[in-house]
């Protein structure tokens, strides 16, 4: 283990972690916005939009995350759509991470007793009435480790955008260890670098879920 290779190849990894934060963050937060559209549409059964966003969820978590980014970067501008690598895996960790995303919302939402609905129907609420005071704080909490796996999930997820050529940390790591030949240092920085974006987001994720959990159900 050569350790002047690593504080050589240190700002190129500091590069590649900003990269690969910006797109995570990007990424989840388009995720979880859809997730919700998607998955609210489908328990109020909206007619065409929630048969629409069935057909989503069912085509992005049965496709790879490779084939679409492959379908963004290299079928797109066959028919005149052109875009960057790093908007193309934006789009790619959102349309994949959406559905994830809905998935996980739509257990939580179906865990709200019918009666609480009913109630609220009772009352006169409209169906955003609904979803705002009902069933949406509610389901947020019951769909939060659902949530918290997926958002861990679409972070690791972002190693795959190596194959577009966006320098993130694996592509990083890829291309010097390619120029280089020094697999155990660059591999050993890649493993740190995730490790410092992964943890602090577990533990945090944890305690939020807990305090959720132990807020709505006073446990």
């Amino acid at each position: 283990m050569n350790w002047s290779i690593i504080q050589q190849a240190l700002p190129l990894f500091a590069h590649a972690f900003g990269i690969t934060i910006w797109l995570s963050l990007i990424g989840i937060i388009g995720s979880i916005i859809v997730g919700i559209i998607a998955s609210l549409t489908q328990y109020f059964k909206i007619p065409v939009i929630s048969q629409i966003m069935t057909a989503y969820v069912e085509l992005a978590r049965n496709t790879p995350l490779l084939i679409q980014l492959f379908f963004l970067y290299y079928a797109f501008p066959v028919i005149g759509i052109k875009m960057s690598a790093e908007v193309c895996g934006i789009i790619g960790l959102i349309f994949l991470g959406g559905a994830y995303m809905a998935e996980g919302f739509t257990g939580g939402f179906n865990g709200i007793s019918t009666s609480q609905i009913n109630s609220g129907k009772a009352l006169g609420m409209s169906r955003f009435q609904l979803a705002r005071y009902v069933v949406f704080p509610q389901g947020f909490a019951l769909s939060l480790p659902a949530l918290t796996a997926n958002i861990i999930f679409l972070i690791k997820e972002t190693s795959i955008f190596s194959v577009i050529a966006i320098p993130e940390l694996t592509n990083t790591a890829l291309d010097l260890i390619g120029m280089y030949y020094r697999s155990n240092e660059y591999l050993l920085m890649l493993v740190i670098a995730y490790a410092i974006i992964l943890i602090p987001v577990i533990l945090l994720l944890t305690w939020l879920e807990r305090r959720v959990r132990y807020g709505a159900f006073g446990n």
